[in-house]
């Protein structure tokens, strides 16, 4: 089946370099394959594999794809604690590449469950977010707790996780099993924080699906859903996260709580791998023990570790990234799965169709991207901030962690695009923030607050209806 788009002509290379109007725009045909359906329109990509993530979009040639390439290349490569290029790493890190993290552009296995806690291998995939209980950070430590450092260094401190674990069962009798983590911090390199004066939160990576459509969001329709996204019979209210950054007040669409507006390279680049840039030029120890260690070592700080044209290029491969097509969708226990779906109500917070504005998006230097611009897209989320609840299993999924408007208890709606494809790209199926739920129907069943009524829906339909609405998240 073909499908006519209008995109913009990417053998014209300078446009990448400028703005795009009506100019340079022609019609291509895409032929989607009998089973799939398009997930992002002209980023569309039809792979199974595990590069499903990580392949860029049908548009990028040219010079796009030299810097594509590019920034690939410095998503994946290994920092050092060199002075030379692509050095820069530590003293303090919690990963030691973007890819260390977000393996094949998804989420790498997290150590929580394999060595429970911070791995030991020089990263643990995954972030130990820590505050005073009144929301204040510790100046000893900053807003994040780093667990791996370069070799003579001491990290900041280590996590531990001991996991409880809770029988239940479906209104049929069907068994299932909760877990719920318990974290403490040990080997602090400072003064011990007493478990009394501490919030501990932990972040497995976001899988990078539809970076660019996300940045590149008509964010009049975020708000109009937000206005309209009250649904009382169901109790789900959404609303906006708003961030304001170097004095101006902008939508956030990124992050487990909308905590951001853009995707975060630089910040990506100081507080994860210790690479200081121009926006974060300091090294995140600064002030700590940490610096002397590492000036022991033969580390020196008077320079800045990555340039910001580097981290455009990173920024470029992100969201030029295509988005995996839909699978199966003919498939009658999928198409029973995508009805389950609705009667659920998981549509009215993981919305099924959104658009990208005309003109795309824009890179972190001003680079535009209108091949992303006028798109319709379906990546199964509204961005909005929703209530999860915190009764079951007396926690929930209220983390005690406040990003912007966000509450402890309030999380963006995942984007699910994709989602069926993480066994493949990264050999696990650990979900939520912090991948507490070790397949779909755990994950499913942590939903509290607005989840609650569609939580119950699920767990009081039959097992094969239940089996196939599973199914047809694997189709995503």
């Amino acid at each position: 089946m073909k499908r006519h788009f209008f995109v913009v002509n990417v053998v014209a290379s300078a446009l990448l370099l400028c703005g795009c109007d009506n100019n340079g725009i022609e019609a291509i045909d895409i032929e989607v394959p009998d089973g799939y359906s398009l997930s992002a329109g002209t980023a569309t990509n039809f792979l199974n594999s595990s590069v499903a993530y990580d392949s860029d979009a049908p548009w990028v040639t040219g010079e796009l794809a030299t810097r594509f390439n590019h920034g690939d290349r410095l998503y994946d490569d290994v920092r050092t604690a060199s002075g030379s290029l692509g050095g820069g790493l530590g003293p303090v890190y919690a990963g030691y590449s973007c890819g260390s993290c977000h393996r094949n552009a998804g989420r790498t296995r997290p150590s929580l469950w394999s060595d429970g806690g911070s791995g030991p291998y020089g990263f643990s995939a995954m972030l130990v977010y820590i505050t005073r209980k009144n929301g204040a950070f510790f100046k000893e430590y900053g807003r994040v707790l780093h667990d791996q450092a370069i070799y003579g260094v001491q990290p900041e401190g280590k996590l531990k996780v001991d996991w409880r674990y809770e029988s239940f069962t479906m209104a049929d009798g069907t068994p299932y099993e909760l877990a719920a983590p318990t974290y403490t911090i040990t080997d602090w390199y400072d003064t011990e924080i007493p478990a009394d004066e501490l919030f501990c939160t932990v972040r497995i990576p976001l899988r990078h699906v539809g970076m660019g459509q996300m940045m590149a969001l008509d964010p009049t329709e975020i708000e109009a859903l937000a206005a309209r996204s009250n649904y009382p019979e169901w109790g789900i209210s959404g609303r906006c996260n708003y961030i304001t950054e170097r004095g101006v007040t902008m939508l956030g669409l990124s992050g487990n709580k909308a905590q951001h507006a853009d995707l975060t390279v630089e910040l990506g680049f100081s507080s994860d791998m210790g690479v200081t840039n121009s926006r974060y030029p300091e090294e995140i120890c600064e002030g700590q023990i940490q610096m002397n260690q590492g000036s022991m070592m033969g580390l020196t700080y008077d320079r800045l570790d990555v340039s910001a044209e580097d981290m455009e290029d990173v920024d470029l491969y992100m969201q030029c990234l295509g988005v995996p097509a839909r699978r199966n969708v003919n498939d009658p226990a999928v198409r029973r799965g995508e009805q389950m779906f609705y009667e659920a109500g998981c549509h009215l917070c993981h919305v099924t169709t959104l658009h990208t504005r005309p003109r795309g998006s824009a890179l972190l230097l001003g680079t535009e991207l209108p091949w992303l611009g006028g798109q319709t897209i379906h990546p199964y989320s509204d961005y909005l901030l929703h209530d999860m609840g915190s009764e079951i299993m007396g926690v929930g999924l209220n983390d005690n962690y406040v990003s912007g408007l966000a509450m402890g208890n309030e999380w963006r709606t995942t984007p699910l695009w994709g989602i069926g494809l993480q066994e493949k790209v990264n050999g696990h199926s650990y979900y939520l923030h912090d991948g507490r739920a070790r397949n779909f129907t755990e994950a499913i069943m942590w939903h509290g607050g607005e989840g609650e009524a569609s939580r119950q829906k699920f767990s009081r339909m039959s097992a094969s209806d239940r089996d196939a609405l599973i199914q047809f998240l694997y189709s995503l």
